[in-house]
């Protein structure tokens, strides 16, 4: 069988599209769909269902990504070792959210930069963080929920505690019922978010009050580190991960509005594609970043 002919397929089945495949491999989409037809008529079964949006893979296909996948991806890992042989050096790429990957993954990781490992980070969402994980863009990705399917396995990697912070100021002009959790008394407040949406606010209140916000954002700013710099400033009340604004809290530039008796929590995976945990670099980190989490 055609390696080539493999390489097309398994790339279409992780990017569950024709066109997105056709991108990632350089080809043109009628290429691809030659490609995927010749490879159909060798084994005289259909691999993929087309529908209206992308994709979706037969059994016998699903069947023949999970047994040619891992073969794939350690001739890449053939590949990559030959261009590495000269420095000596292998390069893990990660993925994952910036806040957390940048104050959280990277960190943990530098030490094994001394040991012969180069490291290359990407930051994005979940869906983009997956769907690059898939495609071979990445080797370990970190996310905030767990993928479907065979062809990405995900660990648990820790959780993180969701608090409700704002500057002093607003404490004070709240008083004390604000410390009883008064709902309607907090949504006085101006929010800082990071979309308009605000993910992070109607997930604290979903938890805690069982409801919804009602209030809009003052600020919106994709970034968590900027979100804690406006809070900071006085902007209004934000809701971050404790990681991200305990230094914050205990210098007092900004306090804690309220201390339910749950806190709300969100869980991080790691993620790989199944079975590169065999190739010892990806193996080496994603042991280190499990360690490192023990203490998170």
């Amino acid at each position: 069988m055609d390696l080539a002919l493999l390489r097309t397929f398994v790339t279409v089945h992780r990017a569950g599209s024709f066109t997105r495949a056709a991108a990632l491999l350089g080809l043109s989409q009628p290429a691809v769909t030659g490609q995927i037809r010749t490879l159909e008529r060798q084994l005289g079964r259909p691999l993929f269902l087309r529908q209206a949006r992308g994709v979706t893979p037969t059994t016998i296909g699903d069947e023949l990504a999970h047994r040619a996948a891992p073969h794939l991806d350690a001739l890449v890992e053939i590949a990559e070792t030959g261009l590495d042989e000269e420095s000596g050096v292998r390069t893990l790429h990660l993925a994952g959210p910036p806040e957390f990957t940048s104050l959280r993954a990277l960190p943990a990781l530098t030490p094994l930069t001394s040991q012969g490992l180069a490291l290359r980070a990407s930051f994005g969402t979940t869906e983009e963080t997956l769907e690059g994980l898939a495609a071979g863009h990445h080797d370990l990705a970190i996310t905030t929920a767990r993928p479907r399917g065979g062809l990405l396995t995900s660990t648990p990697l820790c959780d993180e505690e969701h608090v409700l912070i704002a500057a002093p100021r607003w404490a004070a002009r709240l008083g004390p019922d604000v410390l009883r959790g008064g709902q309607l008394v907090l949504e006085q407040l101006p929010v800082v978010e990071v979309h308009e949406s605000l993910p992070l606010v109607s997930r604290y209140w979903s938890a805690v009050f069982d409801t919804r916000p009602a209030a809009a954002g003052a600020v919106i700013a994709p970034d968590l580190r900027a979100v804690l710099a406006a809070a900071a400033s006085g902007a209004g009340l934000a809701v971050l991960p404790r990681y991200l604004c305990e230094e914050a809290l205990q210098a007092g530039r900004v306090v804690a509005l309220l201390d339910p008796p749950v806190p709300p929590l969100r869980t991080y995976f790691l993620v790989v594609r199944t079975g590169t945990l065999a190739l010892p670099h990806i193996a080496r980190a994603h042991e280190w970043l499990l360690r490192a989490a023990v203490g998170w």
